[in-house]
């Protein structure tokens, strides 16, 4: 990793003055595949406002030179909507004891640099010092898209293993819908999301520096 990357994590109010180019970040980002997001810079900044004020989020930024490279959401389970709720109580997981990890997001130019591996090593410590004993699952939610679709790039690599190695699981049981505007469409409409879970108790793999990181 380069010596002018800084990773740092930003609470509460801090985060006002990030929120910017944190939404032009999450824009750009997931313009590209799996998601195809069109972007809407006023629901972004509404959005990211959540990890502002939700009781015990963190927004976990990768900083080079001053400049927003990437950033890592997170927050408690019990700080969410409902909805993002439901499925976990469905299948007997008690909200009160999860972390949920909201989303990475990294410029194509910093990745491999094992900055990805830090996102989830910072998210995770931060949540154990939140929640203590408390603390059940880390959790985190991704788009399902069939494997045979004709907007999937050549030569794209899904990021299963990535997440594997941190010692994910997908829970085909635990499934969810957001809804988007994807590019090409005219309005928003939902999109399946798989949850991948992780016991608390396991440790981190900091070290690793994993390609696509």
């Amino acid at each position: 990793m380069s010596s002018t990357i800084a990773i740092i994590p930003v609470t509460g109010a801090a985060l006002d003055q990030h929120i910017p180019d944190l939404a032009r970040l999450r824009i750009q980002v997931f313009r590209d595949w799996p998601y195809l997001y069109a972007g809407d810079p006023a629901y972004e900044a509404d959005y990211l406002s959540t990890y502002r004020d939700a009781p015990g989020s963190v927004v976990v930024l990768a900083l080079d030179a001053g400049e927003v490279v990437g950033a890592a959401t997170a927050l408690p389970l019990s700080s969410e909507t409902a909805a993002l709720q439901a499925p976990f109580l469905t299948v007997g997981i008690d909200p009160a004891g999860v972390f949920y990890l909201g989303e990475s997001v990294l410029l194509p130019a910093y990745r491999g640099r094992g900055i990805g591996v830090r996102f989830f090593a910072e998210r995770e410590a931060h949540a154990r010092r939140l929640q203590g004993s408390q603390l059940r699952w880390v959790a985190f939610c991704a788009v399902a898209r069939a494997a045979d679709d004709p907007r999937r790039p050549p030569g794209y690599v899904p990021l299963d293993r990535f997440w594997g190695r941190r010692g994910y699981t997908c829970r085909p049981d635990l499934r969810t819908s957001f809804s988007w505007q994807e590019l090409g469409e005219a309005a928003q409409s939902p999109k399946p999301m798989l949850f991948w879970l992780k016991p608390a108790w396991l440790e981190p793999a900091c070290a690793e520096v994993a390609t696509g990181s």
